[in-house]
C-alpha cells in the first residue's frame, strides 16, 4: 500500500523506506516555534531537565505576539523570560516587538517553512504551514522543551481524509468559507488524529493566502495536519523566501485514506460558523440581519494582505455602523508595510476601524478588543468557544473578511452584496 503526503514526509525525517498509519517514530524536526504564551513553560522545563544547549539555534522560532505588546505586568514578564531564553542560546529566529507579527502568518513570510518539512510548534495553529506541502503539527510546551534540546519528536503517524476540491468559487467566497463548510460537514472531531489531504483540480483555484486558511484552521476540524500539494503556486511563493534545500512530497496513487470528502467550490455559499463551536454553521442568507456589537478582521488565520484588501474593498466609502466597534489587525509588519503603502489603512482609518500593529490580541480575548456579557463579535479568528473573546455570556460568529466589513458596516450580519 503506497502512503500519503503526510506519511511519505515522516518517513522521510524518520530515515524509514516507508510508514503506515499508527505507527510510532521519532523524526528530525526542521522547525521548533514556540510564542509569549508557551515559550516560558517549555523554558522552565528545559531548565529542570538539565539541558543546557539547545540542537540548532537557526531551527528555533519564538515569537513575542499573544499578549504584545504586553497588556499587563504578567505578559511582560512571560516575554522577559521568553527573551531572556533567546539571547541565552542566540536563537537567530527571535521576533520581539517591532520586528514581530502573528507567528502563522510570519514563519511563511521569512521563509522559514518549506514544503517536506517537518515542524512543530507549541501553538495549536502550527498546522498552517500544511499550505506548503509541509508536515507541521501543534504540540504542547514539553514536547517543545525536548525538541529545542534534540532536534527530534515522537510522533504516531496518522491516518488520513482526503478533500477533494472541484470547481470555481462564487464571488466573496473565501478559503475562510471553505474550512468552515469541511468542519460543518464532518465536526469538530471530525479528523481527530487524523491528516486532511486537500487535492482535486479546485485546489488551483485557491490563492496561498486561501491555503494557509483553511490549514491554519485543520486543527478545529480535530486533524493532526493539514496539507496541500506543491504546485506552481506554493513554489512561486517560496522562490525567494526560503534559501536552502527542499523536498517536495507527492501522495501515491494508491496511499489509503480512512474517507473520502468531495467539495463542489462552485456550489459553496458564504459561510458563517455561529456561537459556541466552529462546525456550527450556517449560510449567510440563513442569519442576515443577527445583530453584532464588533467585528475583528485579522489573525493568524485572515490576517494576510489579501485578507485585508478584500475587507478595504467592502469598507471604502464606507462607515462602520455607529453601534460597532470594527478593529482591523495585519498579521505582520509588512503586511502592515504595505497597507500603509496601499492606502489600505487610510481606507480603515476613514470608515471607523481601529488599525492596530500586529497581535493576537482579541482572538483569545487576551487584549485590545475583549468582550463583556451580552456582547456579540464577528471575527475572521478561528474559534468561537464559549468566552472565547471575553466574557463566557459573550459570542463569537466567525466568517471571511469580507463578510466581516460588510456586517461591520450594516450592524448584523451581512453579505457585500448587501450592501
Amino acid at each position: 500500500m503506497g502512503m500519503t503526503m503526510t506519511q511519505k514526509i515522516m518517513a522521510s525525517h524518520a530515515g524509514l523506506a516507508s510508514v503506515k498509519a499508527g505507527d510510532l517514530i521519532e523524526a528530525k524536526l526542521d522547525l521548533v516555534l514556540g510564542n509569549d504564551v508557551t515559550t516560558p513553560v517549555a523554558v522552565s522545563v528545559f531548565d529542570k531537565t538539565g539541558f543546557t544547549r539547545v540542537f540548532d539555534k537557526d531551527r528555533i522560532a519564538i515569537v513575542l505576539d499573544h499578549y504584545t505588546p504586553c497588556k499587563d505586568i504578567k505578559s511582560a514578564e512571560l516575554c522577559k523570560t521568553a527573551r531572556d531564553f533567546a539571547h541565552r542560546f542566540s536563537i537567530t529566529h527571535f521576533f520581539d516587538v517591532g520586528q514581530v507579527g502573528i507567528e502563522h502568518a510570519l514563519l511563511p513570510e521569512k521563509g522559514l517553512a518549506a514544503p517536506g518539512d517537518m515542524i512543530i510548534g507549541a501553538d495549536s495553529h502550527t498546522c498552517t504551514y500544511g499550505a506548503l506541502g509541509a508536515f507541521s503539527t501543534g504540540v504542547g510546551s514539553t514536547d517543545m522543551a525536548a525538541g529545542m534540546a534534540s532536534g527530534t519528536n515522537w510522533f504516531k503517524v496518522p491516518s488520513a481524509i482526503k478533500v477533494v476540491l472541484t470547481g470555481k468559487r462564487k464571488p466573496y467566497v473565501s478559503g475562510k468559507d471553505i474550512i468552515l463548510h469541511l468542519i460543518g460537514l464532518i465536526g469538530v472531531d471530525g479528523a481527530l488524529y487524523k491528516s486532511l489531504e486537500f487535492t482535486g483540480e479546485g485546489t488551483h483555484d485557491l490563492d496561498m493566502d486561501d491555503r494557509f486558511t483553511i490549514a491554519n484552521m485543520a486543527i478545529e476540524a480535530g486533524a493532526k495536519n493539514g496539507i496541500f500539494p506543491v504546485d506552481e503556486k506554493t513554489l512561486a511563493y517560496v522562490n525567494g523566501r526560503v534559501n536552502r534545500p527542499f523536498t517536495a512530497f507527492e501522495a501515491d496513487e494508491d496511499a489509503e485514506y480512512e474517507r473520502v470528502v468531495e467539495i463542489d467550490l462552485s456550489a459553496l455559499d458564504l459561510t458563517v460558523s455561529l456561537p459556541h463551536l466552529p462546525s456550527n454553521t450556517r449560510t449567510v442568507s440563513q442569519v442576515r440581519g443577527m445583530k453584532i456589537d464588533q467585528a475583528v478582521i485579522g489573525s493568524c488565520t485572515n490576517g494576510r494582505i489579501s485578507d485585508l484588501r478584500a475587507a478595504a474593498a467592502v469598507l471604502k466609502g464606507r462607515k462602520v455602523h455607529e453601534n460597532v466597534r470594527c478593529i482591523v489587525i495585519p498579521a505582520t509588519q509588512e503586511i502592515y508595510r504595505t497597507c500603509l503603502k496601499e492606502g489600505l489603512a487610510e481606507i480603515f482609518i476613514d470608515s471607523g476601524c481601529a488599525f492596530s500593529t500586529p497581535t493576537c490580541g482579541p482572538c483569545l480575548g487576551g487584549h485590545m478588543g475583549c468582550l463583556c456579557a451580552g456582547e456579540r463579535a464577528i471575527a475572521t479568528t478561528n474559534r468561537n468557544f464559549v468566552g472565547r473573546m471575553g466574557d463566557v455570556r459573550s459570542e463569537v460568529v466567525l466568517s471571511n473578511p469580507a463578510v466581516a466589513a460588510a456586517s461591520a458596516v450594516m450592524g448584523c450580519i451581512a453579505s457585500p452584496d448587501d450592501l
